[in-house]
């Protein structure tokens, strides 16, 4: 009996190799088009947030502290995406010292210009 279905078995697989499909080729046409991150300008090192929310409005308000160093080259400037947000002060932090930094805000982008002596390097 089990000769009987070993040659079955055996007989049979000719015909269960052919019977399978070769695969679909992939579409690889999206590999010809170059998608480049963005440029990375800062690290982010640490975030420290102080939030408090009012439920019946829909607002949170709050203090954010951001630590960053430059990725590779020194910069003189940050953009931060800050969409919707009302913006009251920028401020560099040395110690407990604050220092205010000057800043434009257009409702979408924070760009702020820093000062030469916290350029990094």
């Amino acid at each position: 009996m089990k000769k009987c279905f070993f040659l079955l078995a055996l007989a049979a697989s000719p015909f269960l190799t052919r019977a399978q499909d070769e695969p679909a080729p992939k579409d690889t046409s999206w590999k010809k088009i170059y998608r480049a991150t963005s440029t990375k300008i800062n690290d982010l090192v640490h975030t420290k947030l102080d939030v408090r929310f009012d439920y019946a409005k829909a607002w949170m308000y709050g203090k954010e502290w951001l630590t960053l160093k430059p990725h590779f080259y020194a910069t003189d400037s940050l953009t931060l995406d800050a969409k919707g947000m009302d913006i009251k002060e920028v401020a560099i932090m040395k110690g407990t010292a604050k220092s205010p930094l000057k800043y434009d805000y257009d409702g979408w982008q924070l760009k702020i210009t820093l000062d030469k002596m916290y350029k990094g390097g």
